[in-house]
């Protein structure tokens, strides 16, 4: 009975190994192909950086729209600079898990969760900056208002899109985790 259970469970992880690691890597492949083919590969430098030029940009506006919509525009962006560091380290988080770890228990969750509340209080900016384009007292400072918007909109995507990838990484036990993760 035990040579028979050995058995059976040798040729069950033949199987596995034949049939399901195969067609593992050839999801990973066109996750990785979706991935670079839609949206440029996500990384906390790249992230560090777009925000410092949004930032600066931002801020400029604020200088020259004294009074009316400055304070709120600096406001915006003071709040942009603060949250940079700790998104830019969630998206490195995530990049580094290690991949074994990946493939049995899933995704790093606890980052993929705070980087998408991350991303709502970016979309929540960008639509009070949107709401701020129209009351601009120059059309220069709705032209950079409207390009900071398109920029941060831009960076959300990317980011989305690399939640996206990452969310969908296949795991024997991530179902299991994700369970007690919520």
């Amino acid at each position: 009975m035990k040579k028979r259970n050995f058995l059976v469970g040798i040729v069950i992880t033949f199987l596995v190994f034949s049939f399901v690691l195969p067609v593992l890597a050839q999801q990973q492949t066109q996750t990785r192909r979706h991935i670079t083919g839609n949206a440029k590969n996500v990384t906390g430098d790249e992230h560090r950086s777009t925000v410092a030029t949004f930032v600066q940009s931002l801020l400029n506006v604020a200088d020259r729209e004294k009074g009316g919509i400055g304070e709120q525009v600096r406001m915006i962006a003071q709040e942009q600079q603060q949250n940079q560091e700790k998104t830019a380290d969630q998206i490195e988080s995530i990049q580094k898990r290690n991949k074994i770890k990946t493939f049995l228990i899933g995704t790093d969750y606890k980052n993929v969760g705070a980087l998408r509340s991350e991303m709502v209080q970016v979309r929540n900016r960008i639509a009070q900056l949107d709401r701020l384009v129209d009351q601009a007292a120059t059309p220069e400072d709705k032209t950079a208002l409207q390009a900071q918007i398109q920029t941060m909109e831009q960076e959300a995507a990317d980011i989305d899109a690399f939640l996206k990838a990452n969310e969908s990484k296949f795991s024997l036990f991530g179902w299991f985790v994700k369970i007690f993760a919520k």
